[in-house]
This record gives structure tokens, C-alpha cells and sequence, in this order.
């Protein structure tokens, strides 16, 4: 491990230009394959001053708990603070797998749930145990960007299974699984309020999906970031409480607490379990101690059961601001989109002949930006659809921003 003060007393100094300048890096296959992630790039755009992002997927600060998160890290230091810095158990901090144990609704065993730092890493976690070089691995249409990010260095094959308002179709799943070598290794699906689309899998096709899946012998990597962000009702149970032992279970604490912890749990069949711990200590040891004993303190005295509601009453409003703005304003232009029942965003496809990617330059110029939908498919992408979020902005930000993009789509039709 690497020293901050290694050689601060000696200032033995190299000069460079007496090193051989024929040294060369060669990369490895699979970072060809990386590419930066189209929405950060997008991000960059949003920090000039005067754009309305309706880009980001990040949740509103509005909703972190400030004053909460500084009472527990009084108490997490005062009772428990050596612990607390310390290095420590690569499964995750006991309590706290217990609290989420506990939270689910299915019975679970603490046992199998692993934090990780942040879902995203749970994704990339699963890709490495999961994923071979050419191996088939489903998804829906379209699918979250993080998710072919994570996968893509390990070289799958990412194969798209139709999907419409309800979830994946599936009679285009079982066309689609494969067999033999070429079979999928798991189809990994967002069955509430998804990334991109705002869609929520519908209880007929959940039911539908664990039978055939069943069936099939295809294992469901289910992941939730945004289930506790339902308006009115929540959604049907999840996949993995109707059949544990054929599904792992992602989870996060970024949508209902703050993202800045990078905190994320997974949990997983005891058949996989002992290898996505084994590649969770081969890439950072564990998640960092002190953010699980603060998450578990704030956990406390059913604290998420208070904390959580105000969060879905303020995503609501903003949700309908957008879709009353929307109305509005793209009357006559032959612009559809959905009506999400919870989470941060909802799906627009612009008139037959438009492009996202060509509109945005100029929803830009009108201090708008969205993301083009394309980025989020991973074969056959339709250029006409784009995501909007309606979380990080006011609803005068919303209205304001929906009539610039409805500007930029009537000059350019």
C-alpha cells in the first residue's frame, strides 16, 4: 500500500528527462469496449448558467435528511467510533444487514444480504461472477445505462426482450433465453417506476415473468432503486419474494436517503452469495464502516416509514407539474409520453422523423436539457425517445422547461 509521507523527507528527485521515452501502455480488450456514460457527459452541459436540467437522475436535496444524518454521526462517533473507522467485515456491518433483513417483505435471512458501495457496484459485482465472454444476457427495452455500462466490460452479448407498458413480453423472453451454451445467464429487469421509462411492471406480467422464468431455468437479477417512490399505491410485491432461490435482489439507500453514501446491498441465493462476497473483497475490502453504522443509527425508530412519505408527496406534485405542463404545452405536436405512478422520470417520443439526439442541441440553446433515450437500448434504438426528470427541478423550473423543449420541437418539426 502506498505511503502519503513515503518520501517527503528525502526529496530524491528523478529528472525525467533521463528516462527512456519508448514506454507504452497496451490496454486490455475489454477497455476498448468502455465508453463514458452519455448522461454524465450531458451533466457537464447543465452546469452553464441559466439551463433547466430535466437530464439528471439525481434525487432532490430537498429530500435529504440533514439533521438527521448529523444526530447519528454524533452518535456513531461518541458510542462506537474506533469500530466506526476501523476496517471491517467484507459482508457488511451486522445490524444493518439485520435493519434490511428486516425492512424486506419476503422473509429474508440477514445471512444473505451483502452491502455494497453503492448499487452500482452491485451491478458490477454480478457482471464479474455472472458474465462470460460472449455470454447471453437479457434485458428489458429499453434498460438502465448503468447497467450496460457494468456489464459491458466482461463481453456479454446483450440481448433486448421486447417489453411494453406492463413489462417484458413473454413470448419474446422465451424466443430470446437461448439454449445450450448460448442460453442467457440471467435477464436483469427494474420492475418498478424504471430507468429510464417511469414504467411499472404490472402484477399479471410479474406473476407471468416468475413462472416462465421458472420454467426456463433463467435466473432474475431484479433491481429496485426507486420502489419506495410510489404516489399513490405501492407496486405489486417483487419478483425475488415470489421465488428467492431463482432471483438476486438489488437495493439501494441513494432515492430514500442521500446518494453521497454510496450505499447499496444486495440479496442473493446462497449458490451465488459466496462469490459476489469474494469479488467484493477483491475490489475495495468492504463498504466503508463508518456510512453503514450511520445509515443503521438513522434506521432507527422506524425512521424511513416518516422520512420516505414526505419524499413521495414532494416527486408527486413535481410528477404532475410536469405532465400538466406537458399537456399544455405540447398540444398539436404529435409528442406521446407516459404517466408514471412513482419514482423520477417519465418517457417522451418526439413526432415521426425527429431526433433526440439532434433536438437536444437546440433544446440547449433554449436553456433546456434532456437525455436522448437512445443511450438506454442496447440494440434497435429508437432515436425518437428521450427521458425527462422531474425531481431536482421546482415546478416553475418544470413549466418554464417544458415550454423551451416545446419551442425547440416546434422549430424543428
Amino acid at each position: 500500500m502506498g505511503s502519503l509521507l513515503g518520501t517527503a523527507r528525502r526529496r530524491t528527485r528523478v529528472k525525467l528527462n533521463d528516462l527512456p521515452q519508448t514506454s507504452t501502455w497496451t490496454l486490455a480488450r475489454r477497455a476498448e469496449r468502455m465508453n463514458p456514460s452519455v448522461i454524465r457527459e450531458i451533466l457537464k452541459v447543465t452546469e452553464k448558467p441559466g439551463i433547466i436540467s430535466l437530464a439528471g437522475g439525481l434525487p432532490s436535496p430537498k429530500t435529504f435528511p440533514v439533521s438527521a444524518f448529523a444526530e447519528a454521526s454524533a452518535a456513531v462517533l461518541a458510542n462506537d467510533g474506533p469500530a466506526a473507522l476501523q476496517y471491517a467485515a467484507s459482508e457488511g456491518y451486522a445490524p444493518l444487514r439485520q435493519a434490511i433483513a428486516d425492512f424486506l417483505p419476503w422473509a429474508v435471512d440477514a445471512d444473505q444480504v451483502l452491502i455494497t458501495t453503492g448499487s452500482q457496484q452491485a451491478l458490477d459485482l454480478i457482471a464479474k461472477v455472472l458474465i462470460d465472454t460472449d455470454s447471453r444476457v437479457l434485458v428489458e427495452t429499453p434498460t438502465y445505462l448503468g447497467a450496460l455500462q457494468a456489464f459491458t466490460p466482461m463481453e456479454p452479448a446483450v440481448v433486448s426482450v421486447a417489453s411494453d407498458d406492463e413489462g417484458v413480453l413473454i413470448d419474446d423472453l422465451k424466443a430470446k433465453v437461448g439454449t445450450g451454451a448460448n442460453k442467457a445467464r440471467f435477464l436483469y429487469v427494474l420492475p418498478n417506476f424504471q430507468n429510464p421509462t417511469g414504467r411499472t411492471m404490472s402484477e399479471a406480467r410479474r406473476a407471468a415473468l416468475v413462472q416462465a422464468a421458472a420454467e426456463l431455468n433463467l435466473p432474475l437479477v431484479e433491481d429496485n432503486p426507486y420502489g419506495d417512490l410510489w404516489f399513490d399505491n405501492p407496486p405489486p410485491a417483487p419478483l425475488t419474494a415470489r421465488n428467492p432461490e431463482g432471483c438476486i435482489y438489488m437495493g439501494s439507500f441513494s432515492k430514500v436517503l442521500a446518494p453521497g453514501l454510496r450505499l447499496g446491498f444486495v440479496v442473493a441465493p446462497k449458490a451465488v452469495y459466496p462469490k459476489l462476497l469474494q469479488a467484493k473483497q477483491a475490489a475495495d475490502l468492504h463498504t466503508p464502516g463508518y456510512n453503514q453504522r450511520l445509515v443503521a443509527e438513522v434506521m432507527k425508530g422506524n425512521f424511513l416509514d416518516r422520512h420516505v412519505p414526505t419524499i413521495r408527496a414532494l416527486y408527486k406534485q413535481q410528477c404532475e407539474a410536469m405532465l400538466a405542463a406537458l399537456d399544455k404545452e405540447m398540444q398539436g405536436l404529435g409528442v406521446q409520453w407516459n404517466r408514471p405512478d412513482g419514482g423520477m422520470f417519465l418517457w417522451v417520443r418526439l413526432p415521426e422523423g425527429m431526433s433526440a439526439v439532434e433536438l437536444l442541441p437546440k433544446a440547449v440553446e433554449r436553456n433546456v436539457a434532456f437525455v436522448p433515450g437512445a443511450a438506454f437500448y442496447a440494440d434497435n434504438a429508437d432515436p425518437r425517445t428521450l427521458r425527462l426528470s422531474f425531481v431536482t427541478s421546482t415546478v416553475e423550473q418544470i413549466a418554464t422547461g417544458i415550454a423551451a423543449l416545446a419551442a425547440a420541437i416546434r422549430d424543428n418539426k
